[in-house]
């Protein structure tokens, strides 16, 4: 039987044709290798969870034997009032779970509970005093473990938690709305995720692939690439998206790009404003006159113009010293161990790292300042600096909310403040179109000729490489570490020079 499973729900919310194409898509088309940052991820979390566990005290552990033996087993231990049972099996028709704990609550009956290597709620610490909203894939998956529960007759509740990786313990309340404009509640969500993915497991219903950065991470990526550009997909178009792509396939049986360039925008808006007017608010949801102009544009560009185009003069500042930066950094951690600077200075070029070299605060202190020293030791106004993507103004205000001694909070504000500190992803993205379906820095850089060193060059591949630095002290790994993050640089510099050059 294909059950239902914690994992199979994290596949729908992350993709909704994951859960499909992993039963019935074309096997050999999917990469057997298991990728190295997913592979981090779970020792992160076994490593974590083992630490949690090894603190509980006394408890029933269920983790070994089959699923069905586990799941007799979790059932009399239930009945025998068990305190608390770690990796008990739950079964109910097609749905099956296991969470990390069940603990027994002063009636009798059950609370789950799963551990996580994350934080408990989505945004935790992003902005002084909200403590974040729930994580859609973690309430989901509590609401399988107490839909179980429920159905087995050993809970009367709608809740869990999380035991976060801060070991603090975080209520999901299934019955609480997902949102203030949203009536729904998790547990709505939960039971119509439920009868989605029921459908598609059982051939009962088929989904599309779909183009997304979430793809980077998945087994089936260049199956579903290949797919998406041989039916000339919606989401080949650039920040089209897959919900925007399946409005427009229902709506206007539109689903190749030859089509939707055809399209006349105001005929599609005052058919929008009629269905609305006759009481048909769901036609083309969300989908607006301007993001579909920008569309139709960018599908023009991708398949027919095939060049970039410029929509405003782009002019950037001269100064003695250019310098384009890049940051590598662990999520998982909160770490930063990487500042790369490459600088060009009248016709000369080097590259300059500011890097941690174990995982301490001492080390990522000393790496960001000397980052700043070596900022202050350049000419005031005679520098400029460019990045990509707003993930290092972020990150800095994260550091200097660690290390508030290193830099004020204004120093940091004034340094991304400065008209000759500059996101080129920003100017990118309202300044002109690519014949691309990512406007990342590797697809930009590449379609102008950039080629990395590294054959698998990623970021999430970096984290990878830089923990196995940690852990083997092997300086050929450091090499490629800082060969990855020099080339990003170097990137940003092949992009600026060529964004002065587009807009002449």
């Amino acid at each position: 039987m294909n059950y239902i499973t914690a994992s199979k729900l994290y596949d729908y919310i992350q993709c909704p044709h994951k859960v499909w194409r992993d039963i019935y898509g074309p096997k050999e088309e999917k990469i057997q290798e298991t990728n190295p940052f997913v592979e981090l991820l779970w020792d992160r979390g076994v490593k974590h969870e083992e630490e949690v566990v090894s603190k509980l005290g006394k408890y029933l552990n269920l983790k070994e034997g089959s699923i069905d033996s586990r799941f007799q087993k979790t059932i009399e231990a239930m009945k025998n009032k068990m305190p608390l049972i770690y990796q008990g099996v739950l079964m109910h028709g097609y749905l099956l779970g296991i969470p990390d704990l069940l603990k027994k609550l002063p009636d009798d009956t059950y609370f789950p509970m799963d551990i996580k290597s994350g934080s408990g709620f989505e945004g935790t610490n992003e902005e002084e005093g909200e403590a974040g909203k729930p994580k859609k894939h973690y309430a989901l998956q509590l609401c399988l473990y107490n839909d179980l529960l429920n159905k087995l007759g050993f809970a009367a509740h709608r809740k869990g938690s999380i035991i976060d990786i801060e070991n603090n313990e975080v209520e999901y309340v299934m019955t609480a709305l997902i949102g203030v404009k949203n009536k729904e509640s998790w547990f709505d969500l939960y039971q119509k995720t439920i009868k989605e993915v029921e459908s598609l497991i059982n051939n009962k219903i088929q989904n599309k692939p779909a183009q997304g950065g979430i793809c980077k991470l998945c087994p089936w990526q260049y199956s579903c690439k290949k797919w998406c550009e041989d039916t000339k997909d919606l989401t080949n178009i650039f920040y089209l998206g897959r919900s925007n792509r399946d409005k427009i396939n229902q709506d206007l049986s539109i689903d190749n790009i030859d089509d939707f360039i055809k399209i006349d925008v105001e005929k599609v808006m005052k058919l929008k404003e009629d269905k609305k007017k006759a009481g048909d608010s769901n036609f083309l949801l969300r989908v607006g006159k301007d993001s579909l102009l920008k569309s139709v544009k960018r599908a023009k560009i991708l398949c027919q113009t095939k060049k970039p185009v410029a929509y405003e003069k782009i002019v950037l500042p001269k100064t003695d010293y250019e310098l384009f930066f890049d940051i590598e950094d662990d999520p998982t951690q909160g770490y930063v161990y990487l500042h790369g600077i490459y600088e060009r200075r009248k016709g000369k070029e080097k590259f300059i790292d500011f890097t941690a070299r174990e995982i301490s605060d001492t080390a990522e202190k000393e790496a960001w300042v000397s980052f700043w020293d070596y900022i202050e030791s350049l000419p005031r106004d005679g520098y400029s600096v460019y990045y990509y993507s707003a993930h290092e103004k972020t990150m800095y205000k994260k550091l200097q909310k660690k290390y508030p001694d290193v830099i004020s909070v204004e120093k940091v504000e004034s340094f991304f403040a400065n008209s000759n500190v500059i996101d080129l992803y920003s100017i990118v993205q309202k300044s002109t179109d690519w014949p691309l379906g990512s406007y990342s820095i590797k697809a930009i850089a590449t379609y102008l000729g950039f080629k990395w060193r590294d054959e698998t060059p990623s970021g999430a591949l970096s984290i990878q490489w830089f923990n196995k630095y940690l852990e083997t002290k092997d300086a050929s790994i450091l090499k490629r570490i800082l060969e990855y993050n020099e080339d990003d640089c170097k990137a940003t510099m092949i992009l600026k020079d060529a964004l002065e050059k587009l807009s002449v």
